[in-house]
Protein backbone atom coordinates (compact mmCIF):
# COMPACT_ATOMS: atom_id res chain seq x y z
CA UNK A 1 0.00 0.00 0.00
CA UNK A 2 1.02 3.69 -0.96
CA UNK A 3 1.91 5.78 2.09
CA UNK A 4 -0.86 7.41 3.01
CA UNK A 5 -1.57 11.23 2.52
CA UNK A 6 -4.87 11.40 4.78
CA UNK A 7 -4.98 9.27 8.38
CA UNK A 8 -8.64 9.17 9.07
CA UNK A 9 -9.56 9.37 12.86
CA UNK A 10 -13.17 7.19 12.92
CA UNK A 11 -14.17 6.34 16.94
CA UNK A 12 -16.62 3.42 16.98
CA UNK A 13 -18.76 2.53 19.98
CA UNK A 14 -21.54 0.11 19.28
CA UNK A 15 -22.50 1.43 15.76
CA UNK A 16 -22.79 -1.73 13.74
CA UNK A 17 -25.86 -0.13 11.87
CA UNK A 18 -24.24 2.84 10.53
CA UNK A 19 -20.28 1.30 10.81
CA UNK A 20 -20.82 -0.39 7.03
CA UNK A 21 -22.19 2.67 5.29
CA UNK A 22 -19.60 4.96 6.54
CA UNK A 23 -16.06 2.99 6.03
CA UNK A 24 -17.88 1.94 1.99
CA UNK A 25 -18.30 5.91 2.21
CA UNK A 26 -14.03 6.13 2.86
CA UNK A 27 -13.28 3.46 0.83
CA UNK A 28 -15.00 5.38 -2.48
CA UNK A 29 -13.19 8.06 -2.03
CA UNK A 30 -10.88 9.05 -4.91
CA UNK A 31 -8.31 10.18 -3.01
CA UNK A 32 -7.05 6.29 -2.98
CA UNK A 33 -4.11 7.00 -0.42
CA UNK A 34 -5.62 7.14 2.95
CA UNK A 35 -5.41 5.04 6.01
CA UNK A 36 -8.60 4.66 8.03
CA UNK A 37 -7.77 3.98 12.07
CA UNK A 38 -11.38 2.88 13.35
CA UNK A 39 -10.56 2.51 16.74
CA UNK A 40 -13.70 0.40 18.39
CA UNK A 41 -14.15 2.13 22.06
CA UNK A 42 -15.16 -0.66 24.08
CA UNK A 43 -18.19 -1.56 21.50
CA UNK A 44 -20.46 -4.50 23.16
CA UNK A 45 -22.04 -5.23 19.64
CA UNK A 46 -21.04 -6.62 16.25
CA UNK A 47 -19.07 -3.69 15.53
CA UNK A 48 -15.06 -5.56 15.97
CA UNK A 49 -16.42 -8.12 14.04
CA UNK A 50 -17.43 -5.51 11.21
CA UNK A 51 -13.62 -3.82 10.87
CA UNK A 52 -11.95 -7.26 11.23
CA UNK A 53 -14.15 -8.06 8.07
CA UNK A 54 -13.50 -4.89 6.40
CA UNK A 55 -9.41 -5.03 7.40
CA UNK A 56 -9.57 -8.33 5.94
CA UNK A 57 -10.28 -7.00 2.22
CA UNK A 58 -8.94 -3.87 2.43
CA UNK A 59 -5.56 -2.89 4.41
CA UNK A 60 -6.30 0.64 4.08
CA UNK A 61 -9.19 0.01 7.52
CA UNK A 62 -6.68 -0.36 10.32
CA UNK A 63 -8.73 -1.36 13.78
CA UNK A 64 -7.93 0.08 17.08
CA UNK A 65 -9.47 -2.10 19.96
CA UNK A 66 -9.66 -0.39 23.17
CA UNK A 67 -11.40 -0.52 26.38
CA UNK A 68 -14.16 1.71 26.65
CA UNK A 69 -12.38 5.20 27.70
CA UNK A 70 -14.80 7.87 25.55
CA UNK A 71 -14.41 9.53 22.37
CA UNK A 72 -11.38 11.58 23.37
CA UNK A 73 -9.12 8.47 24.54
CA UNK A 74 -9.95 7.52 20.97
CA UNK A 75 -9.27 10.51 18.84
CA UNK A 76 -6.12 10.85 20.42
CA UNK A 77 -5.37 6.80 19.88
CA UNK A 78 -5.90 7.50 16.20
CA UNK A 79 -3.50 10.68 16.53
CA UNK A 80 -0.62 8.72 17.91
CA UNK A 81 -1.20 5.66 15.12
CA UNK A 82 -1.52 8.24 12.12
CA UNK A 83 0.87 8.32 9.30
CA UNK A 84 0.04 10.74 7.15
CA UNK A 85 0.65 14.51 7.48
CA UNK A 86 -2.91 15.15 6.97
CA UNK A 87 -6.07 13.76 9.80
CA UNK A 88 -9.24 13.74 8.70
CA UNK A 89 -12.31 12.99 11.04
CA UNK A 90 -15.34 11.22 10.23
CA UNK A 91 -18.11 9.52 12.51
CA UNK A 92 -19.32 5.86 12.14
CA UNK A 93 -22.60 7.50 11.51
CA UNK A 94 -21.98 9.99 8.72
CA UNK A 95 -21.28 9.58 5.24
CA UNK A 96 -18.24 11.25 3.34
CA UNK A 97 -18.69 11.95 -0.42
CA UNK A 98 -16.54 10.70 -3.18
CA UNK A 99 -14.44 13.95 -3.60
CA UNK A 100 -14.24 15.14 0.20
CA UNK A 101 -10.79 14.26 1.16
CA UNK A 102 -9.65 14.53 -2.46
CA UNK A 103 -10.70 18.24 -1.95
CA UNK A 104 -9.46 19.22 1.64
CA UNK A 105 -5.91 17.51 0.96
CA UNK A 106 -5.84 19.87 -1.93
CA UNK A 107 -6.60 22.69 -0.22
CA UNK A 108 -3.89 22.33 2.48
CA UNK A 109 -1.77 21.47 -0.38
CA UNK A 110 -2.12 24.54 -2.22
CA UNK A 111 -1.76 26.90 1.14
CA UNK A 112 0.86 26.17 3.12
CA UNK A 113 -0.68 28.81 5.84
CA UNK A 114 -3.43 26.82 6.45
CA UNK A 115 -3.91 24.64 9.36
CA UNK A 116 -7.03 23.02 9.59
CA UNK A 117 -10.03 22.55 6.64
CA UNK A 118 -13.34 21.97 6.76
CA UNK A 119 -16.81 21.70 4.44
CA UNK A 120 -20.04 22.80 3.98
CA UNK A 121 -21.99 19.92 5.44
CA UNK A 122 -25.48 18.12 3.77
CA UNK A 123 -27.75 17.81 6.95
CA UNK A 124 -29.08 14.30 7.40
CA UNK A 125 -31.79 14.68 9.51
CA UNK A 126 -35.55 15.74 9.37
CA UNK A 127 -35.61 19.70 8.92
CA UNK A 128 -39.10 19.64 10.53
CA UNK A 129 -38.42 17.82 13.41
CA UNK A 130 -34.73 18.93 13.97
CA UNK A 131 -35.14 22.21 12.94
CA UNK A 132 -33.05 23.84 15.39
CA UNK A 133 -29.97 21.50 14.33
CA UNK A 134 -30.67 21.98 10.65
CA UNK A 135 -30.61 25.87 11.12
CA UNK A 136 -27.23 25.40 12.85
CA UNK A 137 -25.88 23.58 9.78
CA UNK A 138 -27.25 26.75 7.66
CA UNK A 139 -25.12 28.93 9.92
CA UNK A 140 -21.81 26.94 9.95
CA UNK A 141 -22.58 26.51 5.42
CA UNK A 142 -22.68 30.20 5.39
CA UNK A 143 -18.61 30.83 7.92
CA UNK A 144 -16.22 29.53 4.55
CA UNK A 145 -13.20 32.03 4.89
CA UNK A 146 -10.96 32.17 7.50
CA UNK A 147 -12.59 36.03 8.96
CA UNK A 148 -15.90 34.74 9.05
CA UNK A 149 -15.03 31.89 11.30
CA UNK A 150 -12.98 33.71 13.26
CA UNK A 151 -15.26 36.27 14.24
CA UNK A 152 -18.31 34.26 14.71
CA UNK A 153 -15.87 31.69 16.57
CA UNK A 154 -17.96 32.85 19.82
CA UNK A 155 -21.35 32.35 18.71
CA UNK A 156 -21.05 28.67 18.58
CA UNK A 157 -18.62 26.35 16.91
CA UNK A 158 -18.48 26.89 13.43
CA UNK A 159 -17.35 23.45 12.00
CA UNK A 160 -19.06 20.11 11.72
CA UNK A 161 -16.45 18.37 13.93
CA UNK A 162 -16.67 15.31 11.45
CA UNK A 163 -16.04 17.17 8.58
CA UNK A 164 -12.50 18.79 9.65
CA UNK A 165 -8.88 18.25 7.88
CA UNK A 166 -6.31 19.08 9.78
CA UNK A 167 -2.17 18.75 9.38
CA UNK A 168 -0.78 16.60 11.69
CA UNK A 169 1.80 18.94 13.11
CA UNK A 170 -1.09 20.97 14.11
CA UNK A 171 -2.45 19.24 17.20
CA UNK A 172 1.47 18.39 17.32
CA UNK A 173 2.89 21.69 18.27
CA UNK A 174 -0.47 22.78 19.81
CA UNK A 175 -2.03 19.35 21.51
CA UNK A 176 -4.45 16.66 20.60
CA UNK A 177 -7.97 16.66 21.75
CA UNK A 178 -8.54 17.33 25.76
CA UNK A 179 -10.99 15.94 28.10
CA UNK A 180 -12.96 17.85 30.32
CA UNK A 181 -16.94 19.00 31.09
CA UNK A 182 -16.85 20.64 27.52
CA UNK A 183 -17.17 19.80 23.95
CA UNK A 184 -13.77 18.63 22.84
CA UNK A 185 -14.14 19.69 19.40
CA UNK A 186 -15.12 23.21 20.71
CA UNK A 187 -12.41 23.46 22.79
CA UNK A 188 -9.54 22.02 20.07
CA UNK A 189 -10.90 24.97 17.48
CA UNK A 190 -10.90 27.23 20.26
CA UNK A 191 -7.43 26.60 21.37
CA UNK A 192 -6.23 26.30 17.54
CA UNK A 193 -7.82 29.89 16.73
CA UNK A 194 -6.16 31.70 20.18
CA UNK A 195 -2.67 29.95 18.81
CA UNK A 196 -2.92 31.78 15.79
CA UNK A 197 -4.14 28.94 13.41
CA UNK A 198 -5.59 29.91 10.03
CA UNK A 199 -8.71 27.96 8.97
CA UNK A 200 -10.83 27.25 6.07
CA UNK A 201 -14.18 25.64 4.48
CA UNK A 202 -14.37 23.93 0.96
CA UNK A 203 -17.49 25.56 -0.76
CA UNK A 204 -18.94 22.66 -1.53
CA UNK A 205 -20.89 20.14 0.73
CA UNK A 206 -18.92 16.74 0.99
CA UNK A 207 -20.10 15.26 4.22
CA UNK A 208 -23.31 13.81 5.23
CA UNK A 209 -24.18 14.88 8.67
CA UNK A 210 -26.85 12.83 10.18
CA UNK A 211 -28.59 13.46 13.45
CA UNK A 212 -29.46 10.43 15.31
CA UNK A 213 -31.22 10.77 18.67
CA UNK A 214 -28.77 9.19 20.32
CA UNK A 215 -25.72 10.92 19.17
CA UNK A 216 -23.13 12.37 22.08
CA UNK A 217 -24.12 16.20 21.17
CA UNK A 218 -28.01 15.54 22.50
CA UNK A 219 -27.15 12.99 25.15
CA UNK A 220 -23.94 13.78 27.21
CA UNK A 221 -23.98 16.84 29.40
CA UNK A 222 -20.42 18.00 27.81
CA UNK A 223 -22.32 19.12 24.88
CA UNK A 224 -25.26 20.95 26.79
CA UNK A 225 -25.70 24.53 26.23
CA UNK A 226 -23.95 25.35 29.39
CA UNK A 227 -21.00 23.48 28.81
CA UNK A 228 -20.51 25.30 25.71
CA UNK A 229 -20.71 28.81 27.39
CA UNK A 230 -18.37 27.83 30.17
CA UNK A 231 -15.52 27.20 27.88
CA UNK A 232 -16.26 29.75 25.38
CA UNK A 233 -16.37 32.34 27.96
CA UNK A 234 -12.75 31.41 29.25
CA UNK A 235 -11.13 31.88 25.84
CA UNK A 236 -13.23 35.06 25.42
CA UNK A 237 -11.98 36.49 28.58
CA UNK A 238 -8.33 36.21 27.34
CA UNK A 239 -9.37 37.56 23.84
CA UNK A 240 -10.99 41.00 25.50
CA UNK A 241 -8.13 41.42 27.76
CA UNK A 242 -5.64 41.14 24.44
CA UNK A 243 -7.90 43.34 22.23
CA UNK A 244 -10.69 45.20 23.89
CA UNK A 245 -8.64 48.66 23.80
CA UNK A 246 -11.53 49.69 27.14
CA UNK A 247 -10.60 46.49 29.22
CA UNK A 248 -11.87 45.33 31.50
CA UNK A 249 -15.51 47.40 30.68
CA UNK A 250 -17.59 45.87 28.33
CA UNK A 251 -21.29 46.47 27.25
CA UNK A 252 -23.62 43.76 27.25
CA UNK A 253 -26.58 43.57 24.22
CA UNK A 254 -29.58 41.56 25.98
CA UNK A 255 -31.23 42.33 29.19
CA UNK A 256 -32.99 39.54 29.73
CA UNK A 257 -32.34 36.77 32.76
CA UNK A 258 -30.74 34.45 30.26
CA UNK A 259 -28.25 36.48 28.77
CA UNK A 260 -27.17 37.89 31.98
CA UNK A 261 -26.64 34.74 33.43
CA UNK A 262 -24.38 34.21 30.36
CA UNK A 263 -22.62 36.99 30.65
CA UNK A 264 -21.95 37.55 33.98
CA UNK A 265 -19.48 34.34 33.28
CA UNK A 266 -17.32 36.92 32.36
CA UNK A 267 -17.25 38.79 35.72
CA UNK A 268 -15.05 35.68 37.26
CA UNK A 269 -12.47 36.60 34.63
CA UNK A 270 -11.94 39.88 35.44
CA UNK A 271 -14.25 41.18 33.05
CA UNK A 272 -16.86 44.13 34.33
CA UNK A 273 -20.06 44.68 32.82
CA UNK A 274 -20.71 48.75 33.08
CA UNK A 275 -24.51 48.46 31.25
CA UNK A 276 -26.86 46.43 29.06
CA UNK A 277 -28.49 47.83 26.43
CA UNK A 278 -32.02 47.02 25.57
CA UNK A 279 -35.21 47.27 23.11
CA UNK A 280 -37.34 45.93 25.26
CA UNK A 281 -39.57 48.97 27.30
CA UNK A 282 -39.83 47.12 30.11
CA UNK A 283 -36.23 46.59 30.49
CA UNK A 284 -34.95 49.85 29.92
CA UNK A 285 -34.51 52.35 32.61
CA UNK A 286 -34.03 49.47 35.19
CA UNK A 287 -30.91 48.93 37.41
CA UNK A 288 -30.09 45.08 37.36
CA UNK A 289 -27.14 44.10 39.87
CA UNK A 290 -25.90 48.18 39.77
CA UNK A 291 -26.03 47.90 36.05
CA UNK A 292 -28.19 50.49 34.19
CA UNK A 293 -30.24 48.90 31.26
CA UNK A 294 -29.94 51.30 28.34
CA UNK A 295 -31.82 51.40 24.98
CA UNK A 296 -29.46 50.51 22.45
CA UNK A 297 -29.96 54.15 20.57
CA UNK A 298 -28.40 55.11 24.06
CA UNK A 299 -24.88 53.03 23.02
CA UNK A 300 -22.17 55.54 22.65
CA UNK A 301 -20.36 56.41 19.47
CA UNK A 302 -18.07 53.18 18.07
CA UNK A 303 -14.63 53.77 19.31
CA UNK A 304 -15.85 54.99 22.66
CA UNK A 305 -17.09 50.93 23.95
CA UNK A 306 -16.63 47.51 23.27
CA UNK A 307 -20.12 45.57 22.91
CA UNK A 308 -20.97 42.07 23.31
CA UNK A 309 -24.09 40.76 21.76
CA UNK A 310 -25.64 37.63 23.72
CA UNK A 311 -29.00 37.75 22.01
CA UNK A 312 -29.14 34.36 19.81
CA UNK A 313 -32.88 34.04 19.17
CA UNK A 314 -33.10 33.75 15.84
CA UNK A 315 -32.63 36.67 13.18
CA UNK A 316 -32.16 38.72 15.98
CA UNK A 317 -27.78 38.70 15.62
CA UNK A 318 -28.14 39.46 12.21
CA UNK A 319 -30.62 41.98 12.85
CA UNK A 320 -28.16 44.04 15.32
CA UNK A 321 -25.24 43.10 13.47
CA UNK A 322 -26.85 45.14 10.86
CA UNK A 323 -27.63 47.83 13.76
CA UNK A 324 -24.07 47.74 15.01
CA UNK A 325 -22.44 48.63 11.53
CA UNK A 326 -25.02 51.16 10.36
CA UNK A 327 -23.52 52.96 13.26
CA UNK A 328 -19.85 52.43 12.68
CA UNK A 329 -19.41 49.82 15.18
CA UNK A 330 -16.71 47.04 13.14
CA UNK A 331 -16.54 43.42 14.59
CA UNK A 332 -13.65 42.19 16.16
CA UNK A 333 -12.80 45.84 16.79
CA UNK A 334 -15.83 47.39 18.61
CA UNK A 335 -18.08 44.32 19.10
CA UNK A 336 -18.72 40.91 18.93
CA UNK A 337 -21.34 38.05 18.78
CA UNK A 338 -21.14 36.12 21.51
CA UNK A 339 -24.75 33.79 21.54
Amino acid sequence: MAAPKVSVALPCCNCAATLPDALDSLLSQTLAEIEILAADDGSTDSTPDILRAYAGRDARVRPLFLAHGGIVAALNACLEQAQAPYVARMDADDLSLPERLDIQARMLDADPGLGLVGCKVRFGGDRKARAGYAHYVDWINGLIRHEQIFLNRFVESPFAHPSLVFRRQVVEEHGPYRAGEFPEDYELILRLLEAGVRMEKAAQELLVWNDPPDRLSRTHPSYGVEAFYQLKTGFLARWLAAHNPHHPDVIVLGAGRTTRKRADLLLEHGVNIVAYADIDPRKIGRTVHGRPVLHRDELPPAGQAFCLSYVGSRGAREEIGAFLRERGWEEGKDCLMVG
